[in-house]
């Protein structure tokens, strides 16, 4: 009981809470200034969600923790608070408006972390008239294995692009063929063999990138720039066992290549990560007005037409500036639109604690104002004597 007593104490301590907001601060400044060199995209990954910053001396040696991360420091922070909330609580109604605002701030770093680990955020293009049930993840990929025996549906087989990092063997139980990894590029640059100076080496025995060579460049640090994925695959039939070669799958490669296996027809293809929805949309119009001569937009929706057998919900709806569509913990924004006007650009989040601010401000609001109240009828019953007099 005493070791609990002192771990309570220690867990619950304001020095910790000191450290923990030390190291938030430190945290914000190292990363403000790597994000010069790094850009902003991968200093957010690395520094901010994730529980350890590391360091290596190169790309591919071993990594050590040298600070902790964003989420390691939330969550000492957030433990803390509770700790110290259940530590020091005693029920009066002196200090009621106190345990409210200290319910709303537990709330409120509960709501961060959670958005910071479970929140998706993708996109869906959406060209006029066409029809979609899945958005796309910019930030991930997949490779995208696909069975076209069937004329009417595509079984898709997805695999993530960290499993492909990790090389190897790739598996799975609806596929008849097994892939290996044979070489893998978290950045690359593609080109066709005979163009520019040197000599430059097919990347793949088959398939497109047997016209195509690549090499590796470092991880994109620009605000516009994302790293292009790209791997060698060999595909090895689990009967026969007869090579079929090697393929080359990238990022920046727009269309799939097709091949065949058991005398069924197969396609691959490295695409951006696919989230399918239960329902369907279909942007029926889309207007893009402008500021008279001059190209700066004024105004951008989306007309779009929701369509849910399953729950059996069909309606149109008018997606605009501050005014999205919520459905099924799905929230769309009007985000952008086509070069040449002919789509429209909505922003998916999907965040299963987004009510967690609104709640734990109404909270702190009613803490605070149930404090100040209290006291400031305690302070006009002790001059209100005095006055009378």
């Amino acid at each position: 009981m005493r070791v609990l007593n002192r771990l309570l104490e220690g867990i619950s301590s304001l020095r910790l809470t000191i450290f923990g907001l030390s190291a938030a601060l430190v945290l914000v400044f190292a990363g403000t200034l790597a994000q010069v060199r790094f850009g902003l995209f991968f200093i957010q990954e690395e520094y901010f969600q994730s529980w350890f910053v590391w360091w290596s001396s190169s790309p591919d040696s071993f990594r050590i923790p040298v600070f902790p991360g964003g989420h390691l420091i939330g969550a000492v922070l957030l433990v803390n608070l509770i700790a110290a909330h259940i530590r020091r609580f005693s029920w009066t109604w002196k200090k009621f408006g106190i345990q409210l605002t200290h319910l709303g701030l537990i709330i409120m770093l509960a709501g961060g972390l959670a958005t910071d680990l479970f929140s998706v955020s993708s996109y869906m293009r959406l060209k006029e008239g066409e029809t979609k049930n899945y958005s796309e993840d910019s930030m991930r990929v997949e490779l995208a294995v696909v069975d076209l025996s069937d004329a009417d549906t595509d079984q898709v087989t997805a695999v993530p692009g960290d499993v492909l990092a990790d090389g190897g063997s790739i598996t799975d139980e609806s596929l008849p063929f097994r892939m290996m990894v044979r070489s893998f590029y978290r950045n690359s640059e593609l080109k066709m063999t005979g163009e520019g100076a040197g000599a430059s080496v097919p990347a793949s025995s088959k398939g497109t990138g047997a016209r195509i060579s690549v090499k590796p460049v470092p991880r994109a640090t620009k605000m516009n720039d994302r790293d292009v994925m790209s791997a060698v695959l060999e595909i090895i039939p689990e009967k026969g066992g007869v090579s079929l070669g090697t393929w080359l799958v990238s990022d920046a490669m727009a269309a799939p290549q097709n091949f065949e296996v058991d005398g069924r027809q197969w396609s691959i293809q490295l695409r951006p990560a696919r989230y399918y929805k239960p329902y369907s949309m279909t942007l029926k119009d889309f207007t893009h007005e402008v500021y008279p001569g001059t190209q700066i937009p004024k105004n951008f929706s989306s007309t779009i037409n929701l369509a849910d057998d399953v729950n059996h919900e069909r309606r149109q709806v008018l997606i605009y500036m501050n005014h999205p569509l919520r459905y099924l913990g799905d929230t769309y924004y009007q985000s952008g639109f086509e070069p040449d006007n002919s789509g429209t650009v909505l922003q998916v989040v999907r965040n299963p604690s987004y009510q967690a601010p609104y709640i734990a401000c109404v909270i702190v609001s009613i803490g605070l104002i149930f404090q100040f109240t209290f006291h400031l009828t305690g302070f006009a019953r002790r001059i209100k004597p005095v006055a009378s007099k």
